[in-house]
C-alpha cells in the first residue's frame, strides 16, 4: 500500500514540485496540499496521512506551532523543510523538539538544477519515517522528565559554573510504543573508563538531548557525539546542548582535548578522529563515504586509541552506520549500549548493533543517562 502524503508550504511553487517528486513513486501517493500550519492540521485530522512535510515560516500559523498540535491530535510523521542558515539550525532543531522526526534542506535550487539526485533523496526519507515509531494511538500531553543527577559540590562543577537546572525546559519525550517491547538489560558495571562515544542519526537530536541532561557537571569521562547532520547545524545544535547541560558541550575543531565532563560534537560534512595522546583530529569529508561525519570512523579510532577503555552507544537513526567501528571496539574489549527498539523514533542503527550481536546492553532511551552515571561515577 502506498504512503500517503500530506505537503504543507505556502509556496506554490514549492508544493507543486514536491508533489511533483513523490508523486512519480508508485509507494508514494500524495493525499493533499495545505498553505499554513492551520490548513496542515485540518488536512492531517481529515485525511490521516502516514507523513506529512511541513514548512517552517508560514502565515496564519507556523509549522512549529502546527507539529505542536499535529502531535497532540493525531501524532503524525512530519518531515521539515529548513534552511541551511544558523537561525534555519535553530527553527529545525525547535520543530524536532515539538515532534518533528527529520528533516532536509529547503533548495530550491537543488530542485531545479539535480531533480533525480532530490527525489531519490526524498522518497528514500519519506518512505524511512513513514514506518518511524512517531505515530502512537494515543499522544498524551509531555512528561517531565526524569530528576535530574544531583549535582556536587560547586568546586568540581563543570565550567557553566552553576549547579542550578538548566533555564530552558526539557524537551518533548519521544512517545514509546510499548516498553515491554525489549527486556531491560541489567544495571552495567563500573569502569574507569576513557571516552564514552554516542552515535546516532534520525531521532537523534532529541534523543541526546533526554540522555546528556541527565549528566551533572561533573561527569568523568570525556565524550564525543557524532550525530547525522549538516555543517551549517553542527554549531547550533552544540550551542543548544549547551546551554540544556551541566556538561559543556561544543562543536569540535581540530586540536581539541578531550576532558572530563565535556562533550564534543562532530562537525557536519567532516569526520572526526581521535589518537592515543586524546586529541581530536577533523579531516574533510570524503566523497565516497555516505556519512559526514561517520559514527564508524569515530568509533574506529577510538578502538585504536583506547583499547578495552570505551563504551560507546549507539542511539536511533536510519541505517547501519556505527556497527563496524562497534565490532573494532568489541574485539577490544570495549563496551557497547544500543537504545532498544520501543524508544528509537526509527530502529535502524540500533538493530544493527543488536542482529550483529555486539550489544552489552539495551536500554529504553530514558534509562540511558542514568545508566552513563552507574557506569561511569
Amino acid at each position: 500500500m502506498a504512503v500517503k502524503v500530506l505537503v504543507v508550504d505556502d509556496s506554490g511553487f514549492f508544493r507543486r514540485r514536491v508533489s511533483e517528486i513523490l508523486s512519480a513513486d508508485s509507494n508514494i501517493q500524495v493525499v493533499g496540499t495545505a498553505t499554513n500550519g492551520k490548513e496542515a492540521i485540518d488536512q492531517a485530522l481529515a485525511l490521516k496521512p502516514d507523513v506529512i512535510t511541513m514548512d517552517y515560516e508560514m502565515p496564519m500559523m507556523d509549522g512549529i506551532t502546527a507539529v505542536r498540535h499535529i502531535m497532540q491530535r493525531c501524532p503524525t510523521p512530519v518531515l521539515m523543510f529548513s534552511s541551511l542558515t544558523h537561525e534555519g539550525a535553530r527553527v529545525t532543531l525547535d520543530a524536532l523538539d515539538a515532534g518533528a522526526v527529520d528533516f532536509l534542506p529547503k533548495n530550491f535550487e537543488d530542485i531545479s538544477r539535480n531533480p533525480e539526485k532530490v527525489k531519490q533523496l526524498l522518497c528514500e526519507k519519506i518512505l524511512s519515517i513513514s514506518r518511524s515509531n512517531r505515530r502512537v494511538s494515543a499522544y498524551s500531553a509531555p512528561a517531565p522528565m526524569a530528576a535530574p543527577v544531583p549535582t556536587p559540590a560547586p568546586s568540581s562543577i563543570s565550567s557553566h559554573g552553576s549547579s542550578s537546572a538548566p533555564a530552558r525546559p526539557a524537551p518533548a519525550p519521544i512517545p514509546p510504543r510499548s516498553h515491554a517491547a525489549t527486556p531491560s538489560s541489567p544495571a552495567p558495571k563500573r569502569k574507569a573508563y576513557k571516552l564514552v562515544a554516542i552515535g546516532t542519526s534520525t531521532g537523534g537530536p532529541v534523543a541526546l538531548q533526554r540522555v546528556l541532561t541527565q549528566l551533572p557537571g561533573n561527569f568523568p569521562a570525556p565524550i564525543v557525539l557524532i550525530q547525522h547532520m549538516p555543517a551549517a547545524f553542527t554549531k547550533a545544535f552544540a550551542e543548544r546542548l549547551d546551554k540544556l547541560c551541566r556538561i559543556s558541550v561544543k562543536e569540535a575543531e581540530d586540536g581539541d582535548i578531550l576532558r572530563p565532563g565535556l562533550a564534543l560534537l562532530a562537525p557536519g560534512g567532516k569526520q572526526m578522529m581521535i589518537d592515543g595522546r586524546g586529541a581530536v583530529k577533523i579531516l574533510p569529508g570524503d566523497e565516497r563515504l555516505n556519512y559526514k561525519p561517520c559514527v564508524d570512523i569515530t568509533f574506529g579510532s577510538a578502538a585504536k586509541s583506547y583499547g578495552d577503555k570505551v563504551l560507546a552507544v549507539v542511539l536511533t537513526g536510519m541505517g547501519a552506520d556505527g556497527r563496524e567501528g562497534a565490532r573494532l571496539l568489541k574485539q577490544g574489549g570495549s563496551a557497547i549500549w544500543a537504545q532498544d527498539e520501543a524508544s528509537c523514533v526509527i530502529y535502524g542503527m540500533p538493530m544493527a548493533i543488536v542482529k550483529a550481536e555486539l550489544a552489552d546492553a539495551v536500554y529504553s532511551l530514558d534509562d540511558i543517562g542514568r545508566h552513563l552515571v552507574e557506569a561511569c561515577l
